[in-house]
This record gives structure tokens, C-alpha cells and sequence, in this order.
């Protein structure tokens, strides 16, 4: 078994695919790249998480030949206030776009991605946990508890693997707020169209997906566990209740599944080693922007690494990715915190509401904030 690599990357979900496969195409040889990840192909193929793909995470999976994936594309994206005057509404026509994002799932998107690697001969190691890394002047070795160790001259966190404590400097933010999810069907559903509802508690997201609507509603814990609780018609009535009438009524949801919500953002690297997507930032799903940051970190750090796989392009690469990171991951964090600090119906909600009118009314300001839900700040 090969046990020398140029890059290890840890983590084959889709960021770390995705990186993997932009290095191929830029010229770095895929016997050179080992990609590691502590689960099956099998098991990651079955996660049912609806994924939200902005239109530029699209093209980045056009230039690795991994597009089309099934999923349901968004032409528009209703932004509002629930019970307040102001609302934002982007269209795909205003930008001359084919659609403004897609929603999928997490596991369609990893299949297709898993299947373009292998062939591409890229070196798949899973199931594997790294536990330890020990890094020198020229390589990182990577231990593993139950196979060979391996070396490489990069190593890269990509949603997952292990980083040492001397590198490890976390940002964290409890918002003591649930996300809720689940796949919910409405009596007018209205095709294409995505929206970000913003209630007294937190975002109230509905994206269009197959038949329905993946839902993300953001709520305070005990508001969660009351929700909970309820039989699926008196959730669905709740729902109705805090999203409004502008699809129906809601007719059916699956199982309801929730997660807690926090910000983590790490500036974790080394001389040879650096985190990118979740294991660099996991953020409020407020806007959907967590794994299309993460496919940006992809991107840039590909065009780095294909020119010199050496410390001065991870230093380049914390550089160059600093602004886009750090206005997606404020933006996230000022809006999940509006909701999560103040009282409902605080005036700091209400400004909020107000603004959403008046992006909708400034051109340059909407043109912004779709460009930024879009595409991120460029690099």
C-alpha cells in the first residue's frame, strides 16, 4: 500500500472531493493525493440532508465535469419579515442567470463526486480515522489506529480528521437556538421559489425541493422542544402560523429531525497543515452559506496548491481567503444573533425588517447581497 502522498486530505465529503478533484484538473497527479474519511461511501451515499448550492458552486462543479446533480434549481428567493412591513425579492432574470441556486441532497452530491474520483485514480482511504499527526520540516505523517501511517507534504482538514492543540484556535458562539428539519408538501406551492422567513425566534427557511419544501426553522431550544412534541398536525399548524399563507396550507411533513445551533470558526493551520470547510467555519444556516463557503476554500486552495505544494501557499491561501470568510461568516453571525439576543418584536428585529425594504429599493445593495448569497466575495 502507497504510504507516501504530496497531499492528504481529510475528510471525503464534498468539500474535500471537490478539492481533490480541482487539483487533478490542474495538473497535480492523483496517485499524489490521498483522501481519507472515517465512513463508507455507502454509508455517506445515504444521508438525506438537503443541501442548498448557490449558482456558483454550480460552476465549480461544472469545471470538474460533476454537474449536472440531481436537484431542484431556485429561480427566486423571497426574503422577509414575518407580521412587519419589508421584504427582498431575487430573481434569476435580473442577473441573467440559469437559476440562482439548487437544493440537493447531501449524499447525491457525494456519490457523484466519490465516483469522479475514483476514476480519476485519486487514492481513497475509508473507512480511516486519523488520530494523531506529527508534522516536521518537510512532511506531515498521519497515524491511523488500525493501518499503516502515511506521509504527506500538505495535509488538509476538509470536514473532518484531527488537528493538534497547538494549532487548534476556535471561535465559538452558543446561540442557544434549534434548527428543525424536514420535508414538508403545501396545498399552493409555488416551483422554484426559495424563501427566508425571519420570525420572532429566528430564520424560518422553505426551499423548494422534489414535491415540497425543505424546511430549516431556527427556534429557541424550548421552543424546539414543544414542537417536538406535538403530533404532525399540530406542528404543521404552528408552522402555518409563524410562515403565513403565501404557500397554502402546509399538508404533510417526514419526520422531524433537529441539531443545535453555534458558530464555530477556526484560523487552524501550521506550517504544513490547514482547515478548510466545516472543519474551518460551521455556521448558522441562516442564507445557506456554509457549504458554499467551504467549496470556495476548495477552489482557491486548488489554484494554490497546483503551483507550489509547499507552507508559503497555505500562508498565500489564509491571505487570500480572509475577506470572503470573514463577511459570510459576520453576516451569519450578526443575523442568527438579532434573533437569538433580542426580545421578540425587539426594536433591533424591526430594524431588520425595515432594511429588507430598503434593499429591495437600492439596486447597488440588492445587487450586493445577491452577488455575495451567489458567488461570495471573489478571489
Amino acid at each position: 500500500m502507497q504510504t507516501d502522498f504530496d497531499i492528504a486530505i481529510c475528510g471525503a465529503g464534498p468539500v474535500g472531493l471537490t478539492l481533490a478533484a480541482l487539483l487533478v484538473k490542474q495538473g497535480v497527479k492523483p496517485e499524489r493525493i490521498a483522501l481519507i474519511d472515517a465512513k463508507t461511501i455507502e454509508q455517506t451515499s445515504r444521508d438525506p440532508r438537503a443541501i442548498a448550492l448557490s449558482y456558483g458552486s454550480r460552476q465549480i462543479f461544472e469545471a470538474i465535469n460533476s454537474w449536472p446533480i440531481a436537484a431542484t434549481q431556485i429561480n427566486q428567493i423571497h426574503v422577509s419579515r414575518r407580521g412587519h412591513f419589508g421584504r427582498t425579492m431575487i430573481e434569476r432574470e435580473e442577473y441573467d442567470l440559469p437559476a440562482l441556486g439548487y437544493v440537493t441532497r447531501y449524499g447525491a452530491i457525494v456519490a457523484a463526486l466519490n465516483a469522479h474520483a475514483s476514476n480519476m485514480g485519486i487514492s481513497l482511504i475509508r473507512p480511516a480515522s486519523v488520530n494523531d499527526l506529527i508534522e516536521n520540516d518537510t512532511a506531515v505523517t498521519l497515524a491511523f489506529a488500525d493501518r499503516a501511517a502515511i506521509t504527506a507534504k500538505i495535509v488538509v482538514q476538509a470536514e473532518g480528521g484531527i488537528f493538534t492543540e497547538q494549532v487548534k484556535k476556535s471561535m465559538h458562539r452558543d446561540y442557544g437556538q434549534t434548527a428543525i428539519v424536514a420535508h414538508v408538501t403545501t396545498s399552493a406551492p409555488i416551483p422554484h421559489r426559495a424563501y427566508e422567513r425571519f420570525t420572532d425566534e429566528g430564520p424560518l427557511a422553505l426551499l423548494p425541493q422534489e414535491d415540497g419544501y425543505a424546511l430549516v426553522w431556527c427556534v429557541k431550544a424550548d421552543t424546539a422542544q414543544r414542537l417536538l412534541a406535538l403530533n404532525d398536525a399540530g406542528f404543521l399548524e404552528e408552522l402555518g402560523t409563524a410562515f403565513g399563507t403565501r404557500l397554502g396550507r402546509f399538508t404533510a411533513t417526514t419526520q422531524r429531525n433537529t441539531f443545535p445551533l453555534g458558530l464555530n470558526a477556526q484560523a487552524a493551520s501550521s506550517s504544513r497543515t490547514v482547515a478548510i470547510g466545516n472543519a474551518a467555519q460551521t455556521l448558522h444556516p441562516v442564507a445557506g452559506q456554509g457549504l458554499n463557503l467551504g467549496l470556495r476554500d476548495a477552489s482557491v486552495l486548488a489554484r494554490l496548491l497546483a503551483k507550489r505544494m509547499e507552507p508559503a501557499a497555505l500562508q498565500e491561501f489564509s491571505a487570500t481567503r480572509v475577506s470572503d470568510r470573514n463577511v459570510t461568516i459576520h453576516l451569519t453571525d450578526i443575523m442568527a444573533r438579532i434573533f437569538a439576543s433580542a426580545p421578540a418584536g425587539g426594536i433591533s428585529q424591526a430594524l431588520l425588517g425595515l432594511s429588507l425594504g430598503l434593499v429591495d429599493g437600492i439596486k447597488p445593495a440588492k445587487k450586493l447581497l445577491a452577488e455575495q448569497m451567489m458567488f461570495g466575495r471573489r478571489s
